[in-house]
């Protein structure tokens, strides 16, 4: 029996690639402005966050945005633009589908019910996995403590026997601010050398 109760994974560019760009280039196409001020409006604007926290429902998102940018498609051309941004991260989605008989496998993101409902759709093994924790359903982003405190009740698993796995440092800084174990992800390989050292083995 290995040390750890659980394992957290985040979903974007962990699990799957995220690409902005390509949303950005369909946008600036659609709209006449720049690439430069697609980036910036979407980086700036408070609607993004709101969506991220639940506060905004996607067709009200839509109406919003749709309205500043000068975007004149429908609803179901926007949010095929807004969402088509993910590929899966193979390496990772074999090492999670490894784990699943061996430890319990959460979903831990920042995220919006308009990517959701497309990941789920286009890659529905990601719907396997044993819990979800997605900030639109809890009202909360990492690297908020109150976030991981419901990971971790969801998981039934003590802090300290848990590995969160996220890109971003900060996120990995919340995580073991509150007593998890994190690692910045960089690659699969990386992530089964922890897995090992922390007793899993062999994946």
């Amino acid at each position: 029996m290995n040390g750890l109760q659980a394992i957290f994974f985040d979903l974007g560019n962990v699990l799957v690639r995220v690409d902005e760009a390509r949303a950005r280039v369909r946008f600036a196409a659609r709209t006449g402005k720049t690439e430069e001020e697609i980036d910036r409006y979407f980086h700036t604007t408070p609607y993004a966050t709101e969506l991220a926290l639940g506060k905004l429902a996607g067709p009200r998102f839509y109406r919003i945005v749709s309205k500043d940018l000068g975007f004149d498609g429908t609803y179901e051309e926007f949010t095929e633009i807004w969402s088509d941004v993910f590929e899966p991260i193979e390496p990772m989605l074999q090492l999670a589908g490894e784990l699943a008989t061996r430890l319990p496998r959460l979903i831990l993101s920042n995220t919006n019910a308009l990517h959701i409902n497309y990941i789920f759709e286009h890659y529905p093994v990601l719907k396997k996995f044993d819990a979800h924790v997605f900030s639109h359903e809890v009202g909360l982003l990492k690297p908020d403590a109150a976030m991981y405190q419901l990971a971790l009740e969801k998981s039934d698993a003590e802090a300290g026997r848990t590995l969160f796995i996220d890109d971003l440092q900060a996120n990995v800084d919340g995580a073991r601010a509150i007593g998890m174990r994190a690692i910045q992800f960089e690659s699969a390989e990386q992530v089964r050398l922890e897995l090992t050292k922390l007793g899993v083995s062999p994946i």
